[in-house]
């Protein structure tokens, strides 16, 4: 039916907003059961918690309380959850003990939220972010529909930061008059949604040095929503809130229990140092929903308060490290290094970062992408990851998601597709 409406006046960010490639990509996967897809970041419906997540809501339904799960929840989320994930946070390699207070946790839906809240809080239209390149194409995405413009990290092959690299960045930004709008950086320092590597703790160093001495001490948004995803070990490296260096920073550590316990739920957080920004943040939520939801935290905050997490987060790790080896051979198998292709096995994470013969076109648009999708397989473009959208010889692939089964074909799909191409 056509719509016989007046036109409506859009704002600038009405104007301008797109549907993120995410959302594409998620129902593309959804809509077609033929496409094996290795680009959502989908996790494994096999290692759902359904046990923990049913005996638990069952409880909290059994009976009414002072503290109804079912009712309206505080806007900065429950006291006992919040208590919960400072003591997760304060368990991991390097934290300083007794350093983390439940009144600096926010509980959001999902860590993207608290991501979302905190760029809203701080930035203008034409106002910059730094981030890695590459970094989380879904966080360019969100700066970029926000008016922002974020601006790449230069980093090595493997997305190591090039800490001169950095520093030349500052000098040219203060050199062309934009100081003034740069207003974040945001980093993702643990099995990196696209690289998969984590970063070191004498590179984290070395970043804060380098803002503090080029006269940029600029807000610092740590992203960890895979912290809790290792194979083997966790990562030794502490956060940035631990980190005696980033002490004169203002700093926001994102955490979630959507990726490593169930993404349904969406239950993720943000730790702030800086009160008067955790209060913008507040607000914001307030007007966007006043509570995330109140059902979802119960039932986490229970698996955490029974010491049942640890366990759970056990068996996925193992899950999800035999997934990343059935990809990581199947390519190898398959002949794919073989063929110029370059890239690491991971050691946490459900992501595999490939880098292509440098003449190679991967984006969504390019004859590759198009026939990977007409012979089945989707992934996600690299180019989407670059704040510059170059280079085009990248693909993201997730090894999460799919049967080991349908993981492995995807996988034959793709390199046929990829050996067709040299």
């Amino acid at each position: 039916m056509a719509n016989s409406e007046t036109p409506i006046s859009f704002s600038r960010q009405g104007r301008e907003i797109a549907s993120p490639v995410i959302v594409d990509l998620m129902a593309r996967a959804l809509a077609n059961p033929d496409l094996l897809s290795l680009a959502a970041g989908f996790t494994d419906n096999a290692v759902l918690p359904r046990e923990l997540v049913g005996r638990f809501a069952t409880e909290l339904t059994a009976s009414t309380s002072a503290d109804e799960p079912l009712q309206y929840g505080q806007n900065q989320g429950r006291q006992r959850l919040r208590e919960l994930s400072c003591a997760a946070i304060e368990a991991h390699p390097g934290e300083r003990a007794g350093v983390f207070d439940p009144a600096a946790m926010f509980i959001t839906n999902g860590s993207q939220q608290a991501l979302y809240l905190a760029v809203q809080a701080l930035c203008d239209p034409g106002d910059i972010v730094l981030v890695e390149d590459p970094s989380y194409f879904v966080c360019l995405e969100m700066l970029k529909g926000l008016g922002l413009r974020p601006v790449g990290i230069p980093c090595d092959a493997e997305g190591g930061i090039l800490v001169d690299g950095l520093a030349e960045c500052l000098r040219e930004l203060d050199t062309a008059g934009e100081r003034s709008k740069v207003k974040a950086i945001y980093l993702v320092s643990y099995f990196c949604n696209p690289s998969s590597r984590s970063l070191a703790a004498d590179e984290k160093r070395a970043v804060a040095d380098v803002l503090l001495r080029e006269g940029y001490p600029i807000p610092v948004i740590e992203d960890a929503a895979y912290r809790d995803l290792y194979f083997d070990a966790p990562h030794p490296a502490a956060s940035i809130i631990s980190m005696p260096e980033f002490d004169p920073f203002p700093k926001l550590y994102l955490g979630t229990y959507t990726k490593p316990f169930a993404t349904g739920l969406k239950v993720g957080y943000g730790y702030c140092t800086h009160e008067e920004w955790k209060e913008k943040m507040l607000c914001i939520k307030g007007h966007q929903d006043f509570g995330s939801p109140h059902f979802a935290q119960a039932i986490i905050e229970r698996v955490l308060d029974a010491g049942l997490y640890p366990q759970h987060l056990a068996g996925i790790q193992q899950h999800y490290a035999r997934k990343a080896r059935i990809l990581d051979s199947a390519l190898l198998a398959g002949g794919l290094r073989d063929a110029g292709w370059q890239w690491a096995a991971p050691k946490g994470g459900l992501i595999l970062w490939l880098r292509a013969p440098a003449e190679m076109d991967l984006r969504m648009e390019s004859a590759f992408c198009q026939n990977c999708i007409e012979q089945g397989v989707l992934y996600v473009p690299g180019d989407l990851c670059f704040a510059s959208g170059t280079p085009w010889n990248c693909a993201r692939l997730s090894s999460g998601a799919l049967p080991e089964v349908k993981l492995r074909e995807a996988a034959e799909r793709f390199v046929a597709q990829a050996l067709r191409s040299v």
